[in-house]
């Protein structure tokens, strides 16, 4: 099997799918690790409803989907803030594929995308609760740092450099 990254239409069904796959995973995550439930599923409609990936969309946001023997296996997005900062979001790995290298390949597609933007440094922030995700990040090359937003949920901020 081989994998692929592309870029997608955030409005696309394959995007949706996979929007929707992120979220409910991080928000279950969250809600069992905090008050012992899933996501309430009129909440978990809101949110996904709220965020239509508008950021996403060249020429100052990419949506980057990777594919394993043609299958959607994970997500990322890319969005130029700046001249010189673009922020890595969504970086979703479907469960079912982790482990095959689909993650790395699709944080160096986005930082790939970010400097073709004009972007000499990527940021990102993520939760606590994602050991894995941060652990990814650190062997990839960021380099944990101070909060470079106000984001709530925001526990642990990322930076590395575009050489």
């Amino acid at each position: 099997m081989v994998w692929t990254v592309a870029p997608e239409l955030p409005g696309s069904p394959v995007a949706a799918a996979l929007w929707r796959a992120s979220y409910t995973e991080v928000s279950d995550r969250w809600y069992l690790l905090h008050e012992g439930r899933r996501t309430d599923p009129a909440e978990l409609e809101r949110e996904i409803a709220a965020e239509s990936g508008a950021d996403l969309v060249a020429p100052r946001g990419h949506l980057l989907v990777a594919r394993y023997g043609g299958g959607a296996a994970g997500g990322a997005g890319v969005r130029l803030l700046d001249g010189a900062t673009a922020e890595l979001t969504r970086v979703f790995p479907h469960r079912r594929m982790r482990g095959r290298g689909g993650a790395a390949l699709l944080v160096r597609a986005a930082e790939d995308a970010a400097r073709a933007s004009g972007a000499a440094r990527l940021i990102l922030d993520t939760r606590g609760d994602p050991v894995e995700a941060r652990a990814l990040y650190a062997r990839l090359g960021f380099t944990e740092t101070r909060p470079h937003n106000s984001e709530p949920t925001a526990e642990h901020w990322f930076t590395r450099q575009l050489g």
